[in-house]
């Protein structure tokens, strides 16, 4: 039986995209919380801090879609 995953891998290249109402969710969010980080620290006060809170979203959200999503690989597109 399959794992259902949150996040399906890419056609090409390497990454993955969401999948489920899971892997949905996780990305809005994702975009959410940057969002709201950038009223907490404006980047134009404080782009040290502004760039800690992105980066620490984003290593949360991709330990989030390498735990629930396809064997990361990169990838040519469909074989024949």
């Amino acid at each position: 039986m399959d794992p259902r995953y949150w996040f399906t891998a890419k056609e090409y290249g390497w990454g993955w995209s969401p999948a489920t109402w899971e892997g949905w969710t996780v990305t809005g969010v994702f975009v959410l919380s940057v969002v709201a980080w950038a009223f907490v620290a404006p980047p134009k006060k404080s782009l040290k801090k502004f760039l800690f809170g992105v980066g620490a979203c984003a290593f949360v959200f991709i330990g989030i879609a390498w735990a629930t999503g396809e064997p990361a690989e990169w990838r040519w597109g469909a074989s024949s």
